[in-house]
């Protein structure tokens, strides 16, 4: 496999949400590292529904189009990393609502995180995908980009990184690279 289709999911649909800019940053790092094909996705474009679908998603017999269009992106990815804040402790409803959206199309590809707020940054959203990503048989790897007091960070409109935020988006690419390929046989 030479180049990962490596998809990357705005999870925040809030007005005045940080969610693109960090999502900005971690594009170029993907772009910059090299073997990936990045594609983004953003929730708030995406503009899902509360789950509508009349069937169970494992079935994937999809009804709506915008379900039918969600399911190509997440299909069309050998890797997936979730930039996603965190609300009350834990995932924002539009994001946990487009995981459940689809079954299959979720199954053995490597993700990661890069999770923001304030001091926590994020981190206890990204233990609460565990579960979900665990029953859709999304492999979670331990490497992640958490990023604290995100806001203190934007300048002039772009994220402007910190050198620990550097060295944790080259280890999650690097996992992800090195996971995608051996579980691209179980994909296939």
């Amino acid at each position: 496999m030479s180049e990962l289709n490596l998809l990357v999911v705005v999870g925040s649909t809030r007005p005045g949400r940080v969610g693109p800019k960090v999502a900005d940053w971690f594009v170029d790092a993907a772009k910059a590292h090299g073997g990936f094909q990045v594609t983004v996705a953003d929730l708030a474009e995406e503009n899902l529904p509360l789950l509508d679908e009349p069937h169970h998603p494992r079935l994937g017999n999809y009804q709506n189009d915008h379900t039918k269009r969600w399911s190509e992106k997440v299909a069309a990815a050998d890797a997936i990393v979730f930039v996603i804040p965190e609300y009350n402790y834990g995932l924002g409803a539009a994001f946990k609502n487009a995981l459940d959206y689809l079954h299959a199309e979720w199954a053995y590809k490597p993700a990661s995180v890069v999770s923001y707020g304030g001091v926590s940054a994020g981190t206890r959203s990204a233990m609460g995908l565990q579960g979900t990503a665990y029953a859709l048989r999304l492999w979670m790897m331990p490497e992640s980009v958490n990023i604290p007091f995100v806001h203190s960070l934007v300048k002039d409109g772009r994220l402007e990184a910190t050198e620990a935020m550097d060295r944790a988006a080259t280890a999650v690419l690097d996992e992800l690279a090195k996971v995608g390929a051996a579980l691209e046989p179980l994909r296939g």
